[in-house]
């Protein structure tokens, strides 16, 4: 299915302005940050995609927000769909963090620019815990999906390889399948961790937490862990007691730490 990705506002991530700003901001100029200031040059005048000039009339943005590609299925699931830019034979994959779908990064538009200009596709994907599904999934199931993506790739469109970049809880999410020894492991050339947090450190802050803590143990050792939290647990989206940042010590995988200095 050929086709454009585009959304109908410019909403991005927290953390994609700053990785934006800083970008296109620093003292040396580089290739992507000349692709980043370019784009926004062009978008304050761009009003439709016949405006864009002709050499990028075929390439992998169509304007903002608006991505060219090919849309397809990867596994069995209603949510496993992806997006790729591009027909080259090696392909960088974005894994975004929690509440992310498509389109979560502004970054992502100038980089499918350079990659296209290096022979690389970037991919967008679903998984079960996008959008509001990150509260009754696990890391574990987000790797099993993702090596289903990489064995796409494989099997269906002779990949040469892949590079794995992951946003927020997406680098929690490279470094478990990473560890994992998944089938299609090797096929991973390198991986690329922008904004990694931690989540037991954020939850830290909030003065529920200790409650919450205390609920989720409870409900782990009576065996329902799988059962889900109260509301003000977490206001984003329905979470289950195994999924729960702190729970850690009662063997949940579902969060690992990442602190990068």
């Amino acid at each position: 299915m050929n086709l454009s990705l585009s959304s109908p506002t410019s909403q991005s991530s927290s953390s994609s302005p700053s990785a934006s700003s800083s970008s296109a901001g620093g003292g040396a100029a580089s290739w992507f940050s000349g692709i980043v200031r370019g784009r926004a040059d062009r978008s304050a005048s761009m009003k439709t995609a016949g405006n864009l000039p002709a050499a990028e009339n075929d390439g992998p943005i169509k304007g903002k927000n608006q991505f060219r590609g090919l849309m397809f299925k990867y596994g069995p699931k209603a949510i496993q769909v992806a997006f790729k830019t591009g027909e080259h034979k090696q392909q960088v994959i974005f894994i975004g963090g929690l509440t992310d779908g498509f389109l979560a990064t502004e970054y992502l538009e100038p980089l499918a620019i350079a990659l296209d200009r290096e022979k690389w596709s970037l991919v967008q994907f679903l998984m079960s815990s996008s959008y509001s599904g990150f509260g009754t999934s696990s890391l574990k199931q987000d790797s099993t999906e993702l090596d289903q993506l990489i064995s796409y790739f494989i099997n269906k469109e002779n990949s040469e390889g892949v590079i794995l970049l992951g946003h927020s809880t997406g680098c929690q999410d490279i470094v478990h399948y990473l560890r994992s020894n998944a089938a299609c492991c090797r096929a991973v050339r390198g991986a690329i961790l922008q904004a990694p947090v931690s989540d037991r450190e954020y939850k830290a802050t909030l003065p529920e937490t200790a409650a919450m803590i205390d609920l989720a143990s409870s409900m782990i050792a009576e065996g329902k862990g799988s059962e889900l939290m109260p509301r003000e647990a977490d206001p984003c989206a329905p979470i289950t007691a195994y999924r729960f940042p702190f729970e850690s010590d009662h063997g949940c995988d579902a969060f690992i730490c990442l602190v990068i200095v």
